[in-house]
């Protein structure tokens, strides 16, 4: 059977278990692949919240999360003393989860949202944490009795493991590379080239343009998917393309003076795709694409151009933005173990002059005894170092919203739902949506 670890163990299961145990006796971070051991570096976090009509106490907690972690076995990766697939023992459980009691869920989850940093105090502990908060006098008038939280660093889980968790699924990763899909010498040779030029000119522009640490926020937001799906319909454009325009609108802000840009917003978003080839990475699945949303004071014409520009990024091919960053990952940690000091501090506070990263996570639907008792809407995000994030964690009736951004910003979030209501009453003529990429394949 294939090796649980995120990277390639040949032979039967003890053999690669055995290979793995020592590799991380030396380093830690030995079995992560060179985008997770960018992320870890970074010190980049994940959070997925939700409420439950279940309660919880310290047991309880850690039974759930022994089950999550015979799901994820990546989550015994990347600590001192880790011991790759083995099940967690009680003190280190307890030392990972928490429970505490409250009057109300007032605030939820936005109070609980922030960096993560603490994950990574303790060497000695898993890279994540598991939280519960308990209603005192029992269920509330939505039946709600608790609310839990999983933080992680973004090293060890992203979008699709969070959803296949839900839905009580094996998030082991396996190798997620196509090795037989091998790219030509010439292409691999730019690529590497690129790879280092790129690290090269992020590292000169770093020390140069990094901006200070700026105070920073986190919001969440709730919408039903059913009014999405009619405007998006009525505008005929794709829901995600409905999404990603109401959040860069709302957030950029009308007339002369804009939040994020005056004349274009440049976005990173990422989706999954199944082609992969031998340059992709082995641990992660996500694919990131780089845009330029023109920016437009009128919605209508605004949404049909960001639908327009997703279209031609997804008719083109959507591997090479991701490949040349894959190449800038493994070459960063090429030179960090020559240079230990590199990258340095404000490296990670330059995000490229990107203005926004928008994320859509696959679909959580809750099944089976991992998610009993929880109940819409579902929570996911992340942090980043100064990157302003959005990610959209789509239900079975919600889409819920979740803001990882300068603190400047998290006031504009109000304005997302009320640049809905707007356009859900505006008259609008109907509109020929562009076909998908599915579908031109």
């Amino acid at each position: 059977m294939k090796s649980f670890s995120s990277t390639s163990f040949a032979g039967q299961h003890a053999d690669a278990m055995a290979l793995a145990r020592a590799a991380v006796a030396k380093n830690p971070q030995a079995l992560f692949t060179d985008f997770q051991w960018f992320l870890y570096e970074g010190r980049d976090t994940v959070f997925f919240t939700a409420f439950s009509t279940q309660t919880y106490d310290q047991d309880s907690l850690g039974n759930m999360v022994a089950e999550m972690v015979a799901l994820a076995p990546q989550l015994t990766h990347g600590f001192n003393g880790a011991q790759p697939g083995e099940p967690f023992p009680k003190h280190i459980l307890d030392a990972i989860t928490s429970v505490e009691i409250v009057d109300e869920f007032d605030g939820y989850p936005d109070k609980w949202l922030s960096r993560s940093s603490d994950i990574f105090d303790r060497k000695d502990l898993p890279l994540f944490r598991v939280m519960a908060a308990v209603r005192r006098d029992g269920p509330d008038a939505q039946g709600r009795a608790s609310v839990l939280q999983v933080r992680s660093s973004h090293a060890l889980l992203e979008g699709s493991d969070s959803a296949l968790l839900t839905r009580s699924a094996s998030a082991g990763h396996g190798i997620q590379s196509d090795k037989s899909n091998k790219l030509p010498f010439g292409d691999r040779f730019k690529l590497a080239a690129k790879g280092w030029m790129t690290t090269f000119i992020y590292l000169v522009m770093a020390n140069i343009l990094a901006p200070r640490e700026k105070p920073w926020g986190f919001r969440t937001l709730a919408l039903e998917r059913h009014r999405l799906r009619r405007l998006a319909n009525k505008l005929g454009v794709r829901q995600r393309s409905l999404m990603f325009a109401l959040v860069t609108h709302a957030l950029n802000g009308e007339g002369a003076e804009k939040h994020l840009s005056k004349k274009v917003i440049g976005a990173a978003y990422t989706m999954l795709d199944t082609k992969r080839n031998s340059a992709d990475d082995d641990f992660f699945r996500v694919r990131a694409l780089e845009a330029k949303f023109k920016v437009m004071d009128d919605f209508v014409e605004y949404v049909r151009a960001v639908d327009n520009t997703v279209a031609g990024i997804e008719q083109k091919d959507i591997t090479s933005f991701q490949v040349v960053i894959n190449a800038m990952f493994k070459s960063m940690r090429t030179l960090n173990r020559l240079i230990p000091a590199l990258p340095n501090k404000r490296f990670w506070r330059f995000n490229g002059g990107m203005d926004i990263v928008l994320t859509l996570v696959p679909p959580h639907r809750t099944y089976g005894p991992m998610t009993h008792g929880m109940i819409e809407p579902l929570y996911c995000g992340a942090w980043h170092t100064e990157v302003n994030i959005c990610t959209f964690c789509p239900g079975r009736k919600y889409v819920t919203l979740n803001f990882s951004m300068e603190q400047r910003h998290i006031a504009n979030v109000d304005k997302v739902e009320a640049l809905l209501d707007e356009i859900e009453r505006r008259h609008v003529t109907p509109h020929v949506m562009m076909p998908s990429v599915e579908e031109l394949r």
